[in-house]
C-alpha cells in the first residue's frame, strides 16, 4: 500500500482547457489523471445525440486526449479515471482503443455502466420529483443515476488503465483510485467522505488553485497558465492541495475553503452514494508554498437511494440581445422590451396562440440582478436581454421575426444584435428523484458489480456541528443587532467584501453562496448581521421561497441556500446567471455595520 497518491483533474467540465491534462501529465507529479466532463444539461445533449447516431454520446474529445499522451501515460503508469463515457461508454471506448491500436500503444479500458435508467423509464413511473413532489413527465430525453467510487476501483483493481463512467457523482472519480489503492472498505465512513472532499476540491479544475476566487487581483497575473490541481492524498483521508511546479495560480486556505463551500447545501450533510459527508468541522493549514493540508472530514453512513437526474422538454425557449445607448439608456431599453412583448403578444392572439409561459426581461449594464441596491440606473450604454418560454414553438417564430425591427421603428441607439434574429430552441428540465439502489444494476466490463456492503452503522463518527436556521423572506431586514460593543461611539458601514469571501452555485433551482471570513474577529458581525431574513431581503428580487443558513465553524463562515431563486435553474432558467454564478459577487456589496476602532486599530482596511 503506497504512503501517498497523487492525483489531478484536467477538466472541470466539456470544453475546458485541453492544457490541463497535458500539463498534469507532463509535470511528473501525478499518479492519476482525473477529468469531470458532465452535468445535467451535458447529459440530455448526449442522449439526443445518441438518438441521432448510435455511436454519439460520449465527451467527443477525451480519445484525442488519450492519443495525445498515450506515451507518457504507457511509460510512467499514469491511470486516467473520468465521466466521459456520458451515455455511450461502451462507443467511447471503442474510439478509444481504435487510437490506441494505431499508435501501437496498450493500455486496458474499463467500463462502468448501470447509471442510464431512460430505457426503464416506465418501472420508476411512479416516482416523484424529490423537491417539488410533482409526477414524472410522460417523455424523457434522459435519465441517469449518479453511482458511487466502488465500482471504479473494482475497475481499477482489474487491472484497468483507464476507467470510463457514465453519470457518477463528480468526486467518485478520485475516490474510486483512493479505495482501490489503500483498501479502503465500505463502512470506513471517515476516510469516505475525506476522500469525497479531495474529489470535491480539485473536481472543478483551476477553480481549487485560485481560478474565480474573490481576490481575483492577487491572481490575475497568472490567468494565462494556470495550474490545474492535484490531491496528495494519505491513508488516513487527510490531503494537501497543490499544483504543478512552475504554473500560475494561488493555493492558499481561502481559495481552498471557497472551493469546498460550493454547491454543497448543508456542510454536515452532503449526501453521496458511498457517504453521508459531514464537511463543517474540517481545517486548512498552509503547509507550504501553494500546499494546503485539508484535515476533519467525517463520514457517516449513506442512504439507501441513488440520487437520479432526469430532463425533459418544456416547451421552447428564445432569447435575444441588442445594445441600446444614449441618455437614459436603462429607461429606454426597459421601454424597448415592453414594447416586443406587447406587440407580439397582439400578434399571439390575431394568430389563436397562448401568451407567453414566462419572460425574463434584464438591461445588462444597469446591474439589473442587484435590485434595489443597483447603482447604475443612469447608464448611458447597456445590453438588452429578452428571454421568452412559450409551449408552442410558432409563437417564437413570430417572436425572432419581431425583434430586431425595433432598430427602425423604437428607441434611437439600437445597434449590435447579437446572433443575428433569435430562434426557438427545446427549453429543457431537470427532474430529479430517488431510485433504491437495490434496483439500479451496475456493471463493470459486462460484469455484474458486486455491491458494497448494507447500509448501517460504520466506523465514522461524523457528528451535526452546523448551525441551521429557517425563515420566510418576508421577515425583512433585522434591526442592528450586537455584538457591537456597547458604547461604541462611532459605527462604519463597509461592504462585505471587505469583511469575507465567498463562492456561489447552484443546486438545482436554488442557490448556494458561501461566505467565509477573512479574520476570526469579524465572524460574530457577519453571525449577527448576515442572517437568513437579511439576505432573503437582499435578494428579493429573486423571490425566494425561504432562505436556510448553515454555519461552518471549521472554516469560519456560513453556506446559504436561497430555495427557488434561479427561475427554474440551470437548463430551465431565462436568465442570463442561471446557475447563480454571480451571486456571491452581488452578496459581497452587502452593508455590514462594524466598530470604528476596527479601522483605527488596522484589523479591517476601509
Amino acid at each position: 500500500m503506497k504512503s501517498e497518491v497523487r492525483i489531478g483533474c484536467g477538466a472541470g467540465f466539456w470544453g475546458d482547457s485541453a492544457e490541463g491534462p497535458k500539463q498534469l501529465v507532463e509535470s511528473g507529479e501525478i499518479d492519476y489523471l482525473v477529468l469531470d466532463y458532465l452535468a445535467e444539461i451535458t447529459m440530455s445533449l448526449l442522449a439526443r445525440a445518441r438518438i441521432k447516431d448510435a455511436n454519439a454520446g460520449y465527451a467527443t474529445d477525451f480519445p484525442a486526449v488519450v492519443a495525445a499522451l498515450a506515451p507518457r501515460l504507457k511509460s510512467d503508469g499514469i491511470k486516467v479515471v473520468t465521466n466521459a463515457g456520458g451515455v455511450n461508454p461502451q462507443a467511447c471506448k471503442a474510439a478509444i482503443d481504435e487510437k490506441l491500436k494505431a499508435l501501437g500503444i496498450e493500455l486496458k479500458v474499463s467500463i462502468v455502466t448501470g447509471d442510464d435508467l431512460l430505457p426503464r423509464t416506465a418501472e420508476f413511473a411512479d416516482t416523484k420529483e424529490m423537491f417539488s413532489g410533482e409526477a414524472m413527465p410522460a417523455k424523457l430525453w434522459s435519465m441517469n443515476a449518479y453511482l458511487g467510487a466502488f465500482p471504479i476501483a473494482q475497475a481499477l483493481a482489474g487491472g484497468a488503465d483507464i476507467v470510463l463512467t457514465g453519470r457518477c457523482v463528480d468526486s467518485a472519480v478520485v475516490l474510486g483510485p483512493l479505495i482501490h489503492e489503500f483498501g479502503w472498505q465500505a463502512t470506513d465512513y471517515d476516510q469516505l467522505s475525506a476522500g469525497s472532499l479531495a474529489g470535491h476540491v480539485i473536481e472543478c479544475g483551476a477553480q481549487a488553485t485560485g481560478g474565480v476566487s474573490t481576490d481575483w487581483e492577487k491572481v490575475s497575473g497568472d490567468w494565462d497558465r494556470m495550474g490545474f490541481p492535484i490531491a496528495i492524498c494519505r491513508g488516513d483521508g487527510s490531503f494537501i492541495a497543490t499544483k504543478p511546479a512552475q504554473t500560475g495560480g494561488r493555493v492558499v486556505p481561502e481559495t481552498v475553503a471557497e472551493q469546498i463551500v460550493y454547491e454543497i447545501g448543508d456542510p454536515t450533510a452532503y449526501l453521496l452514494p458511498d457517504v453521508t459527508c459531514d464537511w463543517s468541522g474540517v481545517t486548512l493549514k498552509q503547509v507550504g508554498d501553494q500546499r494546503v493540508e485539508v484535515t476533519g472530514a467525517r463520514g457517516r453512513a449513506p442512504t439507501d437511494h441513488y440520487k437520479v437526474s432526469a430532463t425533459y422538454q418544456d416547451g421552447f425557449r428564445s432569447s435575444g440581445t441588442m445594445m441600446i445607448g444614449g441618455i437614459n439608456a436603462v429607461r429606454k431599453a426597459e421601454a424597448v422590451a415592453a414594447a416586443i412583448l406587447k406587440r407580439t403578444r397582439a400578434l399571439f392572439a390575431q394568430r389563436g396562440l397562448a401568451d407567453y409561459l414566462r419572460c425574463d426581461v434584464e438591461v445588462l449594464g444597469s446591474e439589473a440582478n442587484w435590485g434595489v441596491q443597483s447603482r447604475a440606473r443612469g447608464s448611458r450604454e447597456v445590453i438588452l436581454k429578452l428571454s421568452v418560454h412559450h409551449a408552442d414553438k410558432q409563437a417564437l417564430e413570430i417572436f425572432g421575426r419581431e425583434f430586431i425591427p425595433p432598430a427602425t421603428a423604437m428607441a434611437q441607439g439600437i445597434t449590435g444584435f447579437s446572433g443575428g434574429r433569435p430562434s426557438p430552441t427545446p427549453l429543457v428540465r431537470l427532474f430529479s428523484c430517488l431510485v433504491a439502489k437495490a434496483a439500479v444494476g451496475i456493471e463493470v466490463d459486462g460484469a455484474i458489480f458486486s455491491p458494497s456492503p448494507p447500509v448501517g452503522e460504520g466506523r465514522g463518527e461524523g457528528g451535526a456541528h452546523a448551525v441551521r436556521v429557517e425563515t420566510a423572506p418576508e421577515s425583512g431586514q433585522p434591526p442592528l443587532p450586537n455584538p457591537l460593543p456597547q458604547g461604541e461611539r462611532g459605527l462604519v458601514s463597509v461592504p462585505l467584501i471587505t469583511l469575507a469571501y465567498g463562492r456561489s452555485g447552484d443546486k438545482g433551482d436554488s442557490a448556494n453562496i458561501g461566505v467565509l471570513a477573512r479574520k476570526p474577529e469579524f465572524l460574530p458581525l457577519l453571525r449577527a448581521q448576515l442572517t437568513p431574513e437579511a439576505v432573503a431581503a437582499y435578494f428579493a428580487h429573486f423571490t425566494p421561497s425561504k432562505v436556510e443558513r448553515f454555519e461552518i465553524p471549521g472554516l469560519g463562515g456560513f453556506n446559504f441556500l436561497l430555495h427557488n431563486a434561479l427561475g427554474g435553474g440551470g437548463m430551465a432558467s431565462l436568465r442570463y446567471d442561471p446557475q447563480g454564478k454571480m451571486m456571491a459577487q452581488i452578496l459581497m456589496d452587502f452593508a455590514v455595520q462594524i466598530p470604528g476602532s476596527m479601522i483605527e486599530q488596522g484589523l479591517v482596511q476601509a
